[in-house]
């Protein structure tokens, strides 16, 4: 089969993919061309309950707990199809900042459900790629033929606005297939009025053509965007590659800023600078330390230095290469700057330590003998789930069979399997309900004269109280 885009996007219980929950799906396959094949996809997956989503997202999205129970698939039967029908080979995936949020969603789901977190985005002629970068290179560099939403003096990339500036129809925000909708319409008109650079970043999906531009052995300053930057610049710079990352990615500085106040530095205060809270990076005299960990396999947005000279670009980006050849100069002169850096980032974890084997999907990988015990959990049906009791080597699989069983076989739990989860459900629902009941009453006042809101509060109040027992 040839090369295919899936275009995707998800409305979810929250913003935390090791916590919250996919609540609705939504896709379109098109050729290459953004043409489209097939019929679209608009699925609902059941809310199980042991989660309470958040009011916050529900007012947005308006799809309650009921409907997806009525009338969604299992996380389980979700996952299935998934595998069968959307991730299938030679599938270049496709969202709007979804490779920061909805494929960790999709991670999430996949660890939960028994499945390889990582194959559906690589193996068999898979990729990602984000339109979000897209839209903020082509802003930043190629801004011609495109009209480009301004908010209160402020440059935006918010889909819905880009729409309606460009005549675009969206008709219903936030709503996924609406979303997917707007977004391949926006990405045919960057691919009608920006070719050259579109077909340039759908070559620098690929990690291995990142490394040729931006690598430690061959050090050269290169054009990046990402949301890090500063809006004022179109989220652009010039960065250069300093040091090694983890995982085998590359951190950079940004050459924008002068390094010569942190070349003398220890450092115990560049950590006191990296680390910074956000109250302290509100003080006046507070100076950034510009660095950052650019990750080959989430497609950044990156350029070698000759796009800044056709169409204005170093003006556009309000930066000249005389002063970046001295600050990459200054950089280089201190070599122990660059080991610094590089100790502060591997001394920090990459995710917060969790007890949830729920949110343990990032505590390393399977070994050979228990990803054979996965693929027979996932291939095992209700009956045969019953007396499925794998000699699990990692510690965090027994527990998450437990949840895996409960919320797509519960028929399959013994007695005491049943105790055990609602032990782990009810202390979870706990854990949630001061925040969920201190945003419902917020909300309730908030929207009191709007009657559709205030229907999605009361059926947020009938799922408390299905779910959990109030005291009274």
């Amino acid at each position: 089969m040839s090369q295919t885009f899936f275009f995707y996007d998800l409305e979810t219980s929250g913003l935390d993919p090791r916590q919250d929950r996919i609540m609705q799906f939504a896709g379109q396959r098109t050729t290459l061309d953004l043409e489209p094949v097939g019929e679209p996809y608009n699925i609902l997956v059941k809310l199980n309950d042991d989660t309470l989503p958040s009011p916050d997202a529900l007012m947005v999205t308006g799809i309650t707990p009921q409907q997806t129970q009525a009338d969604g698939y299992t996380e389980a039967e979700f996952a299935q199809l998934l595998i069968d029908e959307i991730f299938t080979p030679d599938t270049i995936t496709v969202g709007f900042n979804n490779i920061r949020f909805d494929d960790e969603f999709i991670r999430a789901l996949f660890w939960r459900t028994f499945r390889d977190p990582y194959e559906w985005a690589w193996r068999d002629g898979r990729s990602r790629w984000d339109m979000l970068d897209v839209v903020r290179m082509t802003r930043a560099l190629r801004p011609d033929g495109i009209e480009w939403p301004v908010v209160d003096g402020k440059a935006t990339n918010r889909l819905e606005l880009l729409t309606k500036i460009n005549g675009i129809d969206h008709f219903k925000a936030h709503d996924a297939l609406s979303d997917v909708e707007a977004l391949i319409a926006v990405t045919k008109l960057i691919k009608e009025k920006q070719a050259q650079l579109y077909e340039h970043l759908l070559a620098y999906r690929d990690k291995k053509k990142v490394a040729e531009l931006v690598n430690l052995e061959d050090k050269r300053p290169f054009v990046y965007v990402s949301g890090r930057y500063e809006a004022e610049y179109h989220k652009a710079t010039v960065a250069f590659p300093l040091t090694a990352g983890r995982n085998g990615n590359v951190i950079v500085y940004d050459l924008r800023y002068d390094p010569t106040p942190f070349l003398s530095m220890s450092q115990a205060d560049l950590a006191k600078k990296l680390f910074a809270t956000w109250e302290e990076r509100q003080a006046e005299d507070f100076q950034k330390l510009p660095v950052k960990e650019l990750q080959y396999n989430r497609a950044p947005a990156v350029a070698p230095l000759g796009v800044l000279e056709r169409e204005d670009g170093w003006g556009r980006l309000q930066l000249d290469a005389t002063t970046i050849e001295k600050h990459k100069t200054a950089l280089l002169s201190v070599p122990t700057f660059a080991e610094n850096i590089r100790g502060l980032f591997e001394g920090r974890p990459e995710f917060a330590k969790q007890t949830d084997p729920e949110a343990r999907l990032y505590d390393g990988f399977l070994n050979d003998l228990d990803r054979v015990r996965v693929e027979a959990v996932r291939n095992a049906d209700v009956r045969q789930l019953a007396d499925f009791h794998p000699d699990f080597t990692d510690d965090r699989l027994a527990a998450l069979l437990l949840h895996y069983k409960a919320r797509n076989y519960p028929k399959s739990l013994a007695e005491d399997e049943v105790s055990a989860w609602e032990t782990w459900r009810s202390e979870r629902i706990k854990r949630q309900l001061p925040g969920f009941m201190k945003r419902l009453q917020a909300l309730a006042g908030i929207h009191r004269d709007n009657d559709e809101k205030q229907f999605i509060l009361q059926e947020l109040q009938l799922w408390l109280e299905g779910i959990v027992e109030i005291d009274t």
